[in-house]
C-alpha cells in the first residue's frame, strides 16, 4: 500500500492532529496550478480569447515559480503550442478551467511533508444553483494531483471551494457566510460544525465569518473575491464609495466586522481598500459567442459581472493582478505595490477571465514550498 492508499484510508486522524496545516498565499511557492479553458457554454468564441488571457496569467506567474497547467487531451497540442516552453502541459481531464475551486487545498508539515485536503466539489451548488452538470471530472482533479506529486491526501465530505476560504498561515481563517452556510452546500450542518472541520482539516485556530461575498457572486459569495490577507494581521478588502451601489453595503459591512475584529494571535487587523472596478456588465457581442445550453448558466447581455481586484495572485517574486477598468486600473496596481513592496506587480487583461465568472485568483492554485 503507497502512501496515497493509507492517506485515503486514514479516519482517525485529522491533518491539524497530525501536525499539518495550510500556508499563506503570501508564503514561499513551489509550484501554481492552472486548468485549460475550452468549454463553448462558458467561455466565449471556442475559449479563444479566454485562452489567450490565461496563457497572459501563466506567463506572468512563470516569472516566479514553476507552472503546472492541466489541459483535455483534445486541447493538448493547441495548448502546448500556446504556452511557453518552460510552462509544463499535463493530461489532467476537467469540466472547466477553475482550479482554485476544483484543484487540492495544500497543507505543509514542519518536518517538510508536503499534503492536501480533498474536499467534495458540486459545481457551486450542485442542482440547487449550480453553475454547470456534469461534475465529475472536476471530482477527480484532487486525486490525480495527488498521485502525481505522491502525497498524502485527506479527504472529507464538506463542500468547500478554493475561493471560498483565505488563511493568514498563523491560525486565522475568513469565510462568508452567505457561501458556507449556503443551503446547497452542507445543508445538514450547522455553523459549529463547519467551524470545527475547517480547524480540523486546515490546521486554523479561529475563523472570522463576514456575512456576504461580492454583489452578485455567482460563486454564492467567494471571499477571495471580496477580501484577502496581503500579511498577518493585513487584508485587502474591495470598497466602494458610491452609497448608491448594492456593493457599498457589503463592503462597509465587512469592514465593520474586520476592524472589530482580532486573528489567532491577537492582532488587530489592518484594513486596505481596493477601488471596485466598474460596475461592469456583459456586452451583447460578448454574450451572444457563448453557447447556450440548459446544462449550464447562460450568460445575457447587460448582466453584471463581480469585478474586483482583490482577486489577484500572490507569486514568490509577482503579484499578478487583473487589468479591468481604466478608470481604477492604475489606483488598484499603486496600491497593490505599496502592499507587497518586495514582488513586482504585473496587471493582465483580465476581462475574457471575468467573463467566464471569475478571475486571475480563480484559475490558479499555489503548491506551497516545503
Amino acid at each position: 500500500m503507497n502512501d496515497t492508499d493509507i492517506a485515503t484510508e486514514r479516519r482517525t486522524a485529522t491533518p491539524a492532529e497530525l501536525g499539518f496545516s495550510m500556508p499563506a498565499e503570501f508564503a514561499p511557492h513551489d509550484a501554481c496550478w492552472m486548468l485549460w479553458p475550452q468549454r463553448p457554454d462558458n467561455w466565449r468564441y471556442g475559449a479563444k480569447p479566454a485562452q489567450a488571457a490565461f496563457v497572459a496569467v501563466a506567463r506572468a506567474i512563470a516569472e516566479s515559480e514553476t507552472v503546472f497547467v492541466g489541459v483535455n487531451d483534445d486541447q493538448y497540442e493547441n495548448a502546448r503550442n500556446q504556452l511557453p516552453s518552460r510552462i509544463r502541459v499535463i493530461e489532467l481531464s476537467s469540466n472547466d478551467a477553475w482550479m482554485r475551486d476544483v484543484g487540492p487545498t495544500f497543507l505543509t508539515h514542519p518536518d517538510g511533508r508536503l499534503a492536501m485536503v480533498d474536499w467534495e466539489f458540486n459545481a457551486w451548488g450542485g442542482l440547487n444553483g449550480g453553475l454547470y452538470f456534469p461534475w465529475d471530472k472536476d471530482r477527480r482533479i484532487r486525486q490525480k494531483i495527488a498521485e502525481v506529486l505522491g502525497i498524502e491526501r485527506f479527504i472529507t465530505p464538506l463542500v468547500v471551494e478554493g475561493g471560498a476560504i483565505h488563511v493568514d498561515g498563523e491560525g486565522t481563517l475568513i469565510t462568508t457566510e452567505e457561501c458556507l452556510l449556503n443551503p446547497n452546500r452542507n445543508p445538514d450542518l450547522a455553523k459549529p460544525e463547519i467551524e470545527r472541520l475547517l480547524c480540523a482539516y486546515l490546521g486554523v485556530e479561529k475563523i472570522i465569518w463576514l456575512p456576504r461575498g461580492c454583489f452578485q457572486d455567482e460563486t454564492d459569495g467567494h471571499v477571495d473575491n471580496l477580501c484577502c490577507f496581503v500579511a498577518p494581521g493585513e487584508v485587502a478588502l474591495t470598497w466602494t464609495d458610491d452609497d448608491s451601489d448594492p456593493q457599498h453595503a457589503i463592503s462597509r459591512e465587512a469592514l465593520g466586522i474586520l476592524e472589530a475584529a482580532t486573528d489567532a494571535r491577537g492582532r488587530r487587523l489592518t484594513v486596505h481598500k481596493l477601488p471596485m472596478p466598474g460596475p461592469l456588465t456583459i456586452a451583447e457581442t460578448e454574450a451572444s459567442g457563448v453557447d447556450r445550453l440548459s446544462s449550464s448558466r447562460p450568460r445575457q447581455p447587460g448582466d453584471r459581472m463581480a469585478a474586483s481586484y482583490v482577486n489577484f495572485y500572490i507569486g514568490n517574486s509577482v503579484v499578478v493582478m487583473p487589468r479591468l477598468d481604466p478608470a481604477h486600473d492604475d489606483e488598484a496596481h499603486a496600491i497593490l505595490e505599496n502592499l507587497f513592496p518586495g514582488r513586482r506587480v504585473v496587471a493582465v487583461d483580465a476581462r475574457e477571465i471575468l467573463l467566464g465568472g471569475g478571475n486571475i485568483h480563480c484559475i490558479t492554485q499555489q503548491q506551497p514550498r516545503v
